[in-house]
């Protein structure tokens, strides 16, 4: 420490000192006026609290990861896709069954149309598949049966052992003449195990391949980095598609330290025959464009195999007013008699975490499936930090045994409403992911999906407030400390 003054004590010290202390004060003053401008409260001071610790330091995270604005080129792009969903769906008229419709659901739509423009349509049969397997087996019988394209979108694609069926699928369909699209998040994709691997499959079997959000700034290619493409879902000739929480890779995501622990994933996935795969193409293809400039035509289907109403809910950055938050508070707030919530990841913003204990409030049984364990530790313990309010508001939390963690995404509101998808309930999903959803309407969906969420309570255990709070302190430190950079989360 003697050295370091006795290098401050020089000639003109003072005057470095000076502007110094001039620099640090203008840079948390700036920060007072800059970080607040549209941005939610919470978000504003946990990027203030971190600029105050440490005014250098906290600009420049604030520079790499503040902006949740996409490129221009980016933003561009999404507008032009936005009027050309609204050009083809302009006069289609949202189909409707008086004979089931809750009286507020219409207001949901209304919603979700003039922030997405997709209609709701009807004729939709969904099977919903909530095993690993299975999952796979349902995709390669439909791979089998493709005779013109296969367009394929994951978060993560991994060929495996156990994935390896689905990759040879898509190879017999390129050897039969079938195109095979296939979009993959970027920086997801280089995390992970086996990457080139799975790139050299995919072009030798000759599948056209894009990275999706791409981070390459030598190449121009540069966003904030964890502004990433979270979407999951299949179309098969415009005519089959798959939706839902499930990433393309082996369950325990081959990292060597889940494989020590045993930790499994488990997902909830729908197959869709209808006009919703019509929607479903759609939105592979503006993705497809953004990534590889090629625009396709929709092959839309006239199948109506089905009886269930169903929209597709598109968000993500590129979408004003953050989609999926939108909506899901709606549905949230019109519930009357029950509301299941399962998320792997459970970090509500204050709009959220309000609608959910108002409607335990007001009566409504509500129901949160979560892991017991979590893969992510400062997502886990933000998480973990809300549950003594939830608990004292009346919510049931229930927490899926270890070592499986819980990683479906699904919803249901009463007997009328039900949401599926790649969404969490976490500012991530609702502001820095692009995501996909689908709202179905009606009993039959709800019925499905309460039959799965039973499953998970028979392998989960009930947490009580008294046991919450008679956790270990050290674990509480870990739950507030995470709990203050949540809204960023």
């Amino acid at each position: 420490m003697d050295f370091f003054w006795a290098l401050l004590d020089f000639p003109g010290s003072d005057v470095i000192t000076t502007i110094i202390l001039v620099i640090d004060v203008i840079l948390r003053i700036v920060a007072l006026v800059i970080i607040p401008y549209n941005r939610r409260p919470a978000a504003s001071m946990a990027w203030l609290l971190l600029i105050m610790i440490n005014p250098i330091i906290g600009w420049l995270i604030f520079s790499v990861l503040g902006n949740t604005r996409l490129p221009k080129a980016r933003r561009k792009k999404m507008r032009e896709i936005m009027s050309l969903i609204e050009a083809r769906v302009r006069d289609a008229e949202d189909d409707k069954d008086a004979n089931r419709t809750a009286a507020w659901f219409p207001g949901v739509l209304k919603l979700n149309r003039s922030l997405t423009n997709m209609p709701h349509v009807g004729g939709n049969a969904i099977t919903v598949i909530s095993e690993f397997d299975a999952q796979l087996d349902a995709m390669v019988r439909a791979i089998d049966s493709a005779t013109q394209r296969v367009h394929v979108e994951f978060y993560l694609m991994v060929e495996s052992t156990r994935t390896r069926r689905l990759f040879d699928a898509l190879a017999r369909a390129r050897e039969r003449g079938v195109e095979v699209r296939v979009l993959i998040d970027h920086i997801t994709a280089v995390r992970y195990p086996r990457t080139k691997e799975t790139r050299e499959r995919l072009e030798h079997m000759g599948a056209e391949l894009h990275y999706m959000m791409p981070l390459r700034p030598w190449k121009g290619q540069w966003q904030r980095i964890d502004l990433r493409n979270h979407r999951k879902l299949v179309v098969i000739d415009g005519r089959v598609g798959f939706v839902g929480s499930l990433n393309l890779i082996d369950p325990s995501y081959l990292w060597k330290k889940n494989i020590r622990r045993g930790l499994i994933w488990r997902d909830l996935w729908i197959e869709v025959r209808g006009p919703l795969v019509t929607e479903l193409e759609a939105l592979f293809l503006s993705d497809w464009w953004l990534e590889s400039n090629e625009l396709l035509s929709v092959l839309e289907t006239d199948e109506r195999p089905g009886e269930i109403e169903a929209s597709l809910i598109p968000s993500g950055p590129g979408f004003s007013g953050e989609v999926n938050l939108r909506v899901f508070n709606e549905l949230v707030h019109s519930a009357e008699e029950r509301l299941v919530i399962v998320s792997p990841y459970f970090v509500p913003d204050d709009t959220m975490s309000y609608a959910i204990t108002s409607a335990a409030l007001r009566g409504v049984r509500v129901e949160l499936y979560a892991s017991a364990i979590g893969d992510q530790f400062w997502t886990f313990h933000a998480q973990r930090s809300y549950y003594e309010s939830l608990l004292r508001h009346g919510v049931k939390i229930y927490l899926y045994s270890e070592p499986t963690v819980l990683h479906s995404k699904f919803m249901t509101f009463d007997n009328d409403a039900a949401i599926v998808g790649s969404s969490n309930i976490d500012m991530r999903s609702f502001g820095l992911n692009f995501e996909v959803s689908v709202l179905t309407e009606g009993r039959e969906m709800v019925e499905e999906l309460n039959r799965v969420a039973d499953q998970y309570r028979r392998s989960s255990h009930l947490l009580t407030l008294e046991s919450w709070l008679q956790r270990p302190a050290v674990t509480r430190v870990f739950d507030n400390v995470a709990r203050l950079s949540s809204a960023l989360q």
